[in-house]
């Protein structure tokens, strides 16, 4: 084929390096635990009561799971109500987490972001993927742009052919 008719990816040839950051989201299946059902009448923690409710804890339905614990309801819960439910889930869960499922996924994606080497950027042009499947907490994206600023040549956000330039550093 002559080079006149040859079909050229110049996204390809650009340098430029996709992140996708929804690679970062753990894979496995999220669970809540509410503390209202460890109550009585969903108001009143007597700890005896709930010390036997938390022994019944079926802790191997947790197993290699991301848990948010929270509390749903009015009520008043000591601190070391959190620390009986978290003992006893330890060993089984992956990680537990006070709050809700959003909480528990910006603490994921923080985990995430914190165990990249971003040297491996140095110098490049980066494109920060814009959809997803999954829904990106936006402090994932604040995240990001403060590791990835310092070290990239540029970044844009988008995808390739449509994306919104956010910074170009200054070459030295």
């Amino acid at each position: 084929m002559s080079d006149q008719f040859e079909i050229k990816n110049k996204i390809a040839e650009s340098g430029l390096i996709n992140f996708d950051i929804s690679t970062l989201v753990p894979k496995g299946k999220r669970l809540g635990l509410d503390i209202k059902d460890f109550l009585i009448e969903e108001i009143l923690l007597r700890e005896k009561d709930f010390r036997a409710k938390v022994e019944a804890i079926d802790s191997e339905q947790y197993k290699d799971a991301y848990v948010y614990v929270y509390n749903s309801v009015d009520a008043i819960v000591p601190l070391w109500a959190y620390f009986l439910i978290t003992s006893k889930l330890t060993g089984f869960a992956k990680k537990i987490v006070y709050g809700n499922q959003s909480d528990l996924e910006v603490l994921l994606l923080h985990q995430a972001i914190q165990e990249i080497d971003f040297t491996q950027y140095k110098d490049k042009r980066m494109l920060v993927k814009g959809c997803s499947d999954f829904d990106i907490p936006e402090n994932a994206y604040i995240e990001l742009v403060q590791k990835l600023k310092p070290v990239v040549k540029s970044m844009m956000f988008g995808e390739a052919c449509s994306n919104v330039p956010i910074f170009k550093n200054k070459s030295e």
